[in-house]
C-alpha cells in the first residue's frame, strides 16, 4: 500500500496549515504594532454592539489578518484604557483570558451590558456578534 503523503496541514499541530517557521513569523510580526492593522482591529472592535461579544480569531479575520489573534489581544492589552470596548473581545468559545481581577472586571462589565453566561463562559450561541468587515472598514 503507498504511503500517504503529507498535505499543508500535516506541517503543525495547530491544524491552521502553517509551517512553524511561518508561525513564528505571525507571532513576531503580531507582537509589534503596525497602524494599518492596528487601525482595522480598532474598527472591528467598536462595531461590536453592547450585549454582543465576538473572539479575538473572529476579529482578526474580519479585520482581514486571521492569523493574528494575539496581534488583537496586543492592541486590547497596550491601547489607552476605555479606547476601545475590550470587554467584548473573548477567547475560543467565550472564555475570559484574562487573569485575575481583570477577569473579575470583564466579567462584571459584561453582565452589565446583559451578556449571558453559562458557567464560566459566554453563550456564544446567543451573545455572539457575526461580524461584517465590509460594514466595520468602510
Amino acid at each position: 500500500m503507498p504511503k500517504k503523503r503529507s498535505g499543508p496541514a500535516d506541517y503543525s499541530s495547530g491544524g491552521d496549515g502553517m509551517t512553524p517557521s511561518a508561525r513564528r513569523r505571525v507571532l513576531r510580526d503580531g507582537a509589534r504594532a503596525n497602524e494599518l492593522r492596528d487601525r482595522a482591529f480598532r474598527q472591528i472592535v467598536l462595531s461590536i454592539p453592547p450585549g454582543k461579544v465576538s473572539t479575538y480569531g473572529r476579529v482578526a479575520a474580519a479585520a482581514g489578518y486571521p492569523q493574528y489573534h494575539r496581534a488583537v489581544a496586543r492592541l486590547l492589552r497596550t491601547d489607552p484604557p476605555d479606547s476601545l470596548p475590550w470587554h467584548r473581545v473573548l477567547g475560543t468559545g467565550g472564555e475570559i483570558k484574562l487573569p485575575g481581577e481583570a477577569a473579575v472586571e470583564q466579567r462584571a462589565r459584561l453582565r452589565m451590558e446583559g451578556v449571558s453566561f453559562r458557567g464560566d463562559r459566554v453563550d456564544m450561541e446567543v451573545c455572539e456578534h457575526r461580524l461584517r468587515s465590509w460594514e466595520a472598514l468602510d
